[in-house]
């Protein structure tokens, strides 16, 4: 026989209050200030959780090869310049809306019901992107278990290799001089004859090296394209279940089983990364590698080509995650009071930070392959799968004691990726938790566990033979342009519509009263420079489209084809949204839009301890039987 609880009389969690029945959800605690979402157990979980999100494999393996492409070291002014202008306005508005209505990223639009479309456009593609991202995760896997050999299995061309498998460059032709007379001939004619080649003149067959033939031939079975789908891989199937099972289980008590596993998977890629600079930085060659990286005398005419600012503006929308929903979710398990301004400021700075360094790890480790293979770094440097998948594992299977370095590297990929994928499935049910309270309360471990299973029976499909192009396709359309969109209508939205001053004092109700000076660079960047600087990434992006591709491999038009329709199902929700909440409105059109751009009338903080006199008026229409005055029997039984 429990006793009813009467949240109507709770405080912010600081009283006692009567328990209508014994159920309590296992995301709460009786010591969070909101007793039926629950909150952060301290700031330490929610911080690393939020570097854990923010910081992902593209730090890793995207960074350093545009910050090599776009003019070495010079590419750090406009990147500094788009963290500030851009990153970091939508990064700080986002934690303050989460914080500010403890709501997650659909609920959230109670701010502005027209744009509730957006929230479930951030959902859906943090929802395929999650597909994806765990088949990710589960390369790693496959590469950390075939690190556990004394000889790391790409090292050389095994019985898995073709006649175009090599571990050095093959001369094919050159020209040479015989008697007195310059000819072209092949090497094999060259060696007999003892003749040497003129500099310049070398012709290498097209060979592939070990690394590459793994990657394609073993661990992705990779067929010829998307029309080949052919079978399920079964050990990548196998990795994606066991990294599907590392989530369910890091997230079965949601942010409180979730915060204290970050403390191991967001702080140990550093310790890592650490490990593997210095090991890198003692090798030969290194500084080859890094001068590449930043360049030993950084070029500053690169700033003049609109190509590097496209590419630094992108690169720091798409590490901070911002757009993405989670960013709202984890922020909404805040106290009402914490300093989102100072969180927001130090989770920025800590990605950047780590971006930079990271490249230091993987540039000196490169520049030693290069050195042995003796080639230069630039034929050694790429990005994407193909850095951390083949260039990266090739260059570890050359130093001594490799499987231990590998293990290292693939263990940190593993991290990096797990941290994201906890933030991104938590954003997922922190949606359902808003939507349907009660269910997540009784259920939260098996609606966790279903979730988690379901996307694993939809990921299947990127761990056939054609995987990849699957992976890569989700990618190029999911990742992108709605992102962008969402982005746009969010700040058009809370800046334009919802009304920027207004957001202002809301802040200032969570984090105190600020002067104007303090908000002068907020108010210019909220106002103008972000929604401008969106925009042009969004028409660039969209005037430089170019058909989906794999290496050399291009997409049939069936393939573009779907591609389209994903990101069009994702996007296509805020248009619907806006028209059935206008339909359901009263009055004339004008009016029924003008009622749609106004706040809910349940818009305002959570607890009715921190509303104030700026929203007293909120009754929540769903608490309204909580005011009711309980009967004996209630309290009795």
């Amino acid at each position: 026989m429990g006793m009813l609880s009467l949240p109507g009389f709770l405080s912010c969690g600081k009283k006692k209050d009567f328990n209508l029945t014994n159920e309590k959800d296992d995301q709460s605690s009786d010591s969070d200030e909101n007793l039926e979402r629950g909150n952060w157990s301290n700031k330490g979980d929610y911080l690393l959780s939020m570097v854990g999100y923010a910081v992902g494999l593209g730090n890793v393996w995207r960074f350093p090869y545009l910050t090599y492409q776009n003019g070495g070291g010079a590419f750090l002014i406009p990147y500094t310049l788009m963290l500030a202008l851009a990153g970091l306005p939508l990064f700080f508005m986002e934690c303050s809306l989460g914080q500010f209505a403890s709501l997650g990223p659909v609920s959230i639009w109670r701010i502005l019901p027209l744009f509730q479309g957006v929230g479930i456009t951030m959902v859906i593609i943090s929802t395929f992107v999650t597909i994806y991202y765990n088949v990710i995760i589960a390369y790693a896997l496959y590469y950390l278990f075939a690190s556990f050999q004394k000889v790391l299995p790409w090292s050389d061309c095994f019985s898995w290799a073709d006649e175009f498998c090599s571990k050095t460059r093959i001369v094919s032709d050159c020209n040479t001089t015989l008697h007195g007379e310059i000819i072209h001939a092949n090497y094999s004619f060259i060696t007999s004859n003892n003749l040497t080649c003129i500099n310049g003149t070398i012709n290498y067959k097209p060979v592939q090296f070990p690394s590459e033939q793994y990657w394609n031939k073993v661990a992705l079975q990779r067929s010829s394209g998307l029309d080949e789908t052919g079978r399920i891989v079964w050990y990548l199937a196998l990795c994606l279940l066991l990294s599907w099972m590392i989530v369910g289980a890091a997230l079965f008590k949601g942010i409180k089983s979730s915060g204290k596993v970050v403390y191991f998977t967001a702080l140990f890629p550093y310790v890592i990364l650490f490990i593997l600079l210095v090991r890198g930085a003692t090798l030969e060659g290194a500084l080859d590698g890094i001068e590449y990286y930043i360049g030993r005398q950084s070029n500053i005419t690169k700033l003049m080509e609109a190509e590097v600012w496209k590419d630094a503006a992108t690169q720091i929308f798409y590490s901070l995650s911002v757009a993405w929903g989670g960013l709202v979710a984890l922020s909404s398990y805040n106290k009402f009071h914490n300093n989102c301004y100072s969180d927001a400021i130090l989770v920025c700075v800590t990605n950047c930070v780590t971006s930079i360094f990271a490249g230091f790890a993987i540039f000196s480790i490169l520049g030693h392959m290069a050195f042995v293979s003796e080639r230069p770094v630039s034929e050694v440097v790429d990005s994407g799968f193909d850095l951390a998948f083949v260039a990266y594992p090739e260059a570890l299977s050359k130093l001594p004691v490799s499987p231990l370095w590998s293990f290292l590297f693939f263990f940190m990929l593993l991290l990096l990726g797990l941290d994201s994928q906890f933030a991104t499935i938590e954003t997922l049910t922190t949606t359902i938790q808003d939507i349907y309270p009660r269910v997540m309360k009784k259920l939260r471990i098996p609606v966790t566990l279903g979730l988690c299973t379901l996307l694993f029976f939809l990921g299947l499909i990127c761990v056939t033979q054609a995987g990849i192009y699957w992976v890569n396709l989700i990618d190029h359309f999911c990742a992108g342009w709605g992102i962008l969109i969402a982005a746009v209508l969010e700040i058009i939205g809370v800046i334009y519509i919802y009304g920027g001053n207004r957001f202002i004092e809301d802040i200032e109700m969570m984090i105190g009263k600020k002067s104007r000076l303090f908000w002068l660079w907020w108010r210019t960047c909220w106002f103008f420079i972000t929604p401008v600087l969106l925009m042009a990434i969004l028409v660039w992006s969209l005037v430089t489209f170019s058909r989906p591709s794999y290496g050399s491999v291009l997409y049939p038009t069936w393939g573009t084809a779907v591609g389209w329709c994903m990101i069009i199902f994702c996007v296509i929700w805020i248009p619907i949204v806006a028209i059935a909440k206008i339909a359901k409105a009263e009055g004339s059109l004008v009016q029924r839009i003008v009622s749609c751009c106004r706040p809910a009338a349940n818009w305002g903080p959570y607890l009715e301890c921190h509303r104030g006199e700026r929203y007293s008026h909120i009754v929540d229409p769903k608490k309204k039987k909580e005011h009711e005055i309980p009967t004996v029997s209630a309290i009795v039984y």
